[in-house]
């Protein structure tokens, strides 16, 4: 099973299941996800995608 892997700035990993029945690559569902569970701030050099539950930052995703 093909995974989207969600990398925090923490170094924590997050895997969430690709789904291979919508029509969307790996870069939109990934993209979908951090929407979901984080919020964006910005400009300025602090922006950044920021956990919605305080925990962190999200520094990036790729598919296994």
């Amino acid at each position: 099973m093909k995974t989207i892997v969600i990398i925090l700035t923490t170094g924590t990993l997050l895997n969430f299941p690709l789904n291979s029945k919508i029509d969307a690559g790996c870069f939109e569902q990934g993209q979908a996800i951090i929407e979901e569970i984080a919020h964006y701030e910005g400009p300025g050099p602090e922006q950044g995608w920021y956990l919605n539950n305080g925990k962190g930052t999200v520094a990036g995703f790729y598919c296994d």
